[in-house]
């Protein structure tokens, strides 16, 4: 049976990597997968990349008013097709679509996620969902706070704070300058003010917030 999973991490957890790693093992067995993110991930534009230098052009992005089930089903049928061409006649029938990878899983809207959970149950299509789950105040994104409602799996992906002790939470720089007030998305490293973020434990977090959460 075909399910939604959510793979998250605090950020530098390898989530784009495992990404990658899933994509390639799906092909590796001959077996034909789409990869997607939301536009709203300016960085990066139209590729999934990995800190460790790994990068791969996504089939298909997701704006913020797009319907996630008929894209996914518009370029579903672009891979039918376009692995029908390469059989010979009478060769059989044409492969599928093996999953469906979506990558800054975070970014989608309630209503996309609904849709991944469609594409699972009715399109009968597994999909992986990487994303991170709380924003620089500690508070979810919705589409993490929906992926952690429907998905059939959650897995988290780890990582460690600079004392040592597991990632739980995303601090936001601004300028070198941890902040906790903002608008909850800013991607890193594309504005003038240098906007960064550090993973860090909760007590790291508090203790350069303050004790201040959300």
């Amino acid at each position: 049976m075909a399910k939604l999973y959510f793979r998250y991490g605090a950020m530098n957890s390898g989530k784009s990597t495992a990404l990658l790693q899933a994509a390639y093992n799906y092909e590796e067995r001959g077996q034909h997968v789409l990869l997607a993110k939301p536009t709203i991930d300016t960085k990066e534009a139209d590729h999934v990349s990995s800190r460790l230098g790994m990068s791969r052009e996504v089939d298909f992005l997701i704006g913020p008013d797009a319907s996630l089930r008929t894209l996914f089903a518009m370029h579903r049928e672009r891979a039918r097709a376009a692995a029908a061409e390469t059989l010979l006649p009478d060769a059989g029938e044409a492969a599928d679509v093996a999953c469906l990878l979506i990558d800054e899983a975070q970014f989608l809207t309630r209503e996309q996620v609904d849709d991944l959970l469609r594409i699972v149950v009715m399109d009968r299509v597994p999909v992986l969902a990487y994303g991170i789950r709380t924003d620089f105040r500690t508070e979810a994104f919705p589409g993490s706070r929906r992926l952690m409602e429907l998905a059939h799996s959650l897995e988290e992906l780890k990582t460690i704070c600079r004392c040592g002790r597991k990632a739980v939470f995303n601090a936001r720089l601004v300028g070198g300058r941890f902040v906790f007030d903002g608008d909850q998305v800013a991607i890193d490293e594309l504005t003038p003010q240098r906007v960064t973020y550090e993973s860090m434990c909760a007590e790291c977090y508090l203790s350069e917030s303050g004790g201040r959460l959300g």
